[in-house]
């Protein structure tokens, strides 16, 4: 986590306002209106293109001092990549999760079949370790990207294996369909980042699913969200 707190100088509403609308708006299938009216209600008058506006300045700040999932040397990962449409053209959104469910990097490129070097490439290099295995589906570019990059790591590669890898898209394919699609790539890569960030944080590891840890691991997790954005 960054030691440099965010700085809200010269903005109005104070931190905990500001937070809890980036909050609202990338954690939970909510349109930038509805957190606009769940903060009136509140007694918060705030613009729903005001709300946009903290989310394109702080989400990138919150993202990067949340804090990583740390690698493990038994780590798994599940590969695979999903189209999303910009302005009637398909980009591809290329994303790897661990085994717990976590997202460790995600890319947009414009081609499916040739980035999945770049993708492997920028994992092993954020997470400073190979994982025991990779997981893919059965596209071509996984194992040769595989082969000249990690040769040494075992690569199962078959679709019903990679049900995790395909599952971590279904909530951001909700907020494409509550947004009505996204204007460009940057600002897909852009809302990813963030999004996938905050969902780190706040959903429960695949391995603690009882209720017990859920309510733990989201009291957690809200006390570092807090210590993050709100605490200056």
């Amino acid at each position: 986590m960054s030691q440099e707190p965010v700085s809200y100088k010269h903005h109005r509403f104070p931190p905990e306002i500001i937070a809890r609308a980036v909050w609202l708006y990338y954690r939970f299938p909510l349109s930038l209106r509805l957190v606009e009216e769940m903060l009136l209600e509140r007694g918060t008058v705030v613009s729903y293109e005001t709300i946009r506006r903290w989310g394109m300045k702080f989400g990138p700040n919150y993202a990067r001092r949340l804090k990583r999932n740390q690698p493990a040397p038994n780590d798994v990962w599940h590969l695979d990549e999903v189209v999303i449409s910009i302005g009637g053209k398909k980009y591809w959104l290329w994303q790897a999760v661990d085994q717990e469910g976590y997202v460790l990097d995600e890319i947009v490129q414009s081609r499916r079949n040739t980035k999945a070097r770049r993708l492997l490439r920028r994992i092993l290099k954020k997470q400073g370790l190979a994982p025991k295995r990779i997981i893919t589906d059965k596209l071509g570019s996984y194992g040769a990207a595989r082969r000249q990059i990690m040769p040494h790591i075992e690569h199962r590669s078959h679709k019903s294996l990679n049900n995790r890898a395909e599952n971590s898209h279904v909530p951001l394919l909700k907020r494409e369909r509550m947004r009505q699609g996204f204007r460009s790539v940057g600002s897909l890569q852009r809302f990813v980042s963030i999004f996938s960030a905050l969902r780190n944080l706040f959903v429960p590891p695949h391995s603690k699913r009882n209720a017990l840890d859920i309510q733990i691991h989201r009291l957690t997790a809200m006390a570092e969200w807090k210590t993050v954005a709100v605490h200056v």
